[in-house]
């Protein structure tokens, strides 16, 4: 027990760069972490992990001990689940991070299924439009939509989002229908704060455009934007996630559909790809199960 201890917390204190990090997510003190890595490489005779006060780095043992490790560990809790009483069951707080508005839509309504077919299982979900740090803050998994900035992170594609022109009815009937992307000019755009632009693709040659677009309004409010659209007060650039019943139900048009850029990639992001917890990979199977379904997005 004392070996396997000292395994998890290598494994614990190097995927997550901090005996902090690693003592709060074992329930225990940084000075415990500590004194079972220094027990695990007096017991190994070989340095894993080098220490300050201000940061850990592994070394090139240490690096090719993780491995093992990470596999070892990931195959005893698999062991543990085969023969468990009542099978492989879901445990545990699953923590989980997402922007607001897609995670208001799109996550806590797949959140309350899953907690239903899981009753073991307690969730944190955290909205927020911050791009979080999910070792520092101990994040299981985080969704986010775009593209992926941190090498550091492994990530599964859930699905795929399209970003599209829309007007309501009344608007378009009142100025009239842009017939391609430069006739935005003539037309009242409802803008993102600090936008660069509205991104097209080339009808001719398939490249992307980034389109400077102008109007009477800016927000940094993406939901306010939707709003206004749904009044009649201009063109606005919005996801299929927002707005897809909308366009279902006729409240919205779409339009330049012919130049709509490739859809940018709905993604789950975590720290490690090994030992991932029963719950994350099941809470991750379930979004993308849900997201890949095209039906879904035109009944929300």
């Amino acid at each position: 027990m004392d070996r396997l201890k000292q395994i998890e917390a290598f494994v614990s204190a190097a995927t997550r760069g901090s005996l902090s990090a690693a003592a709060r997510n074992e329930g225990v003190t940084p000075a415990i972490i500590g004194r079972r890595l220094d027990a695990l490489e007096a017991r190994l005779g070989v340095k894993l992990l080098l220490r300050t006060t201000r940061k850990l780095t592994i070394t090139f043992e240490g690096q090719a001990f993780l491995e093992d490790c990470q596999k070892l560990l990931n195959e005893f809790a698999n062991a543990e689940a085969a023969v468990s009483l009542g099978g492989i069951r879901a445990s545990g707080q699953l923590r989980v991070s997402a922007p607001s508005g897609f995670g208001r839509q799109h996550v806590a309504p797949l959140v309350g299924d899953f907690m239903r077919a899981n009753t073991e299982v307690t969730v944190n979900l955290d909205l927020s439009d911050r791009l979080v740090d999910l070792l520092n803050e101990n994040i299981d998994c985080a969704i986010r939509i775009g593209e992926l900035t941190d090498s550091s992170l492994v990530s599964v594609r859930l699905g795929e989002m399209r970003r599209m022109v829309v007007a309501s009815p009344a608007y378009l009937v009142a100025h009239g229908i842009p017939r391609e992307p430069a006739d935005l000019a003539a037309h009242n755009c409802l803008s993102l704060g600090q936008q660069r632009g509205w991104v097209f693709r080339n009808a001719e040659t398939g490249e992307v455009d980034t389109l400077k677009v102008s109007g009477t309004f800016e927000c940094n409010d993406g939901a306010v934007l939707h709003e206004w659209a749904l009044a009649g007060r201009g063109l606005a650039w919005r996801s299929l996630w927002e707005v897809g019943q909308d366009l279902k139900e006729g409240r919205l048009t779409s339009v330049l559909d012919a130049w709509q850029a490739q859809p940018m990639g709905i993604y789950a992001v975590f720290p490690q790809r090994r030992h991932l917890p029963l719950r994350v990979r099941l809470f991750i199977d379930l979004l993308k199960e849900t997201y890949s379904r095209p039906s879904y997005w035109e009944l929300r």
